[in-house]
């Protein structure tokens, strides 16, 4: 436990949570992710606070202040609703100490139990970034309390369990899957620590047992920052992606032909890197990865001249299983599915007339061009070939 003059940009409404458990005679700490985020100067997505108080003390002290609260789970969590706007609101999420328990199911503890000490709850977290406890004590002096070293970790960029990586993984499968995430999109210089990985990739397999809903929603979290790519490839390399997206895997040294300077996999994970670097929208994004893992399966021939007929029909229905499998909702799974089926439209300024452009738009949509005309760039640039400006894409654009 230390006490550090800190200059950390924590909401009014936080404190005011904070502040009136202490005045009621309590405990309470901010803590998880957003406590790691406000120390690497970022802003948080969410606000947790921890508290030595029952669930229904949490809620009787609030109520009392007339501020809104609801209690709808097993874990100890109250929400406490504070008003944002006429139409909006914020939730902070308070939550009872918790001691470790054992994990059954390798994702809820079999039974919570709760504790008075704020070191309990620390030590039953995953990452030591996430187990750092912070209380204001005035406006600049904060009570840290960090026991797995966790500031030291935010300092040098690693990622490291809490104890043991293999008795965190085994606890929550999916805590192998969230350690790739927090390398990729924590920063460019973010690395999992060396037994953490190792843990990984050893028991990676186990994260077949996992929800398919919690794995779908860790890879969205990936493919939607920035470094989505840098995340993809460490999936391949702790052999995680088998278990995720193994289509993507088939494309490994498959070479292509003249226009492209990557094998397939490759090709797929640069397409993947335009579409992040301009910044567009979830569906270009996955089609970009998955537009071309028909391919494998339909080369003919090899070297310059290698061909993929029809890998784009193949691909459609590839993708379609990936994402059903991942349980992606019908009407994203439609929507990617449209782009991969269509990316390989064939358009020369001299040679396609207005009957093929209105053949192309009744096939893919109207909805969809803007989309598809995107994922045809991310497959231009993906290739790594040197090509002229892409004036026939803009001619398409204006005839459509």
């Amino acid at each position: 436990m230390e006490n550090k003059k800190l200059k950390l940009n924590i909401p009014k409404h936080v404190h005011l949570c904070i502040g009136i458990l202490k005045k009621a005679g309590l405990e309470a700490y901010i803590v998880g992710g957003c406590t790691r985020d406000i120390l690497m100067q970022k802003e948080p997505n969410d606000w947790d606070i921890a508290t030595n108080a029952t669930p229904e003390q949490i809620q009787g002290i609030f109520n009392k202040k007339n501020i809104k609260t609801f209690y709808e789970n097993e874990f100890g969590t109250v929400g406490v609703v504070f008003p944002k706007n006429k139409k909006d609101h914020e939730i902070i999420e308070i939550t009872t100490y918790r001691s470790e328990s054992t994990y059954s199911d390798s994702r809820h503890p079999d039974k919570v139990i709760w504790s008075k000490n704020i070191k309990d709850d620390l030590k039953r977290r995953d990452f030591t970034i996430n187990a750092i406890a912070i209380s204001p004590i005035s406006r600049d002096f904060y009570e840290i309390i960090d026991l797995f070293n966790g500031q030291k970790d935010i300092e040098d960029k690693i990622i490291r369990t809490v104890g043991n990586p293999e008795e965190r993984f085994k606890e929550d499968y999916l805590r192998m899957m969230r350690a790739i995430r927090f390398e990729a999109t924590l920063g460019n210089n973010w690395k999992i620590e060396k037994n953490t990985e190792k843990a990984i990739i050893k028991y990676g397999y186990l994260l077949e047992k996992s929800a398919k809903e919690r794995i779908r929603d860790e890879l969205i979290r990936i493919i939607m920052h920035e470094n989505a790519g840098k995340g993809i490839e460490s999936l391949r390399k702790t052999k995680l992606l088998q278990y995720i997206l193994p289509e993507l895997e088939q494309g490994i040294d498959i070479k292509q032909n003249k226009h492209h300077v990557y094998d397939v996999y490759k090709h797929n994970l640069e397409c993947l890197n335009y579409a992040t670097k301009k910044e567009y929208n979830f569906y270009v994004r996955m089609a970009a990865l998955l537009h071309d893992i028909g391919k494998p399966s339909t080369k003919k021939g090899s070297g310059q001249n290698a061909t993929f007929y029809n890998h784009e029909i193949i691909g459609a229905k590839m993708t379609k299983k990936a994402l059903n499998d991942l349980r992606f909702p019908k009407k994203d799974i439609d929507r990617i599915v449209n782009l991969v089926r269509y990316h390989l439209f064939y358009y020369n300024v001299e040679e396609v007339g207005e009957s093929s452009v209105r053949r192309l738009v009744k096939n893919a949509g109207t909805e969809n061009m803007h989309d598809l005309l995107q994922l045809r760039m991310c497959d231009r640039i993906g290739s790594g070939c040197p090509k002229a400006e892409p004036y026939k894409l803009r001619h398409l654009k204006y005839m459509i």
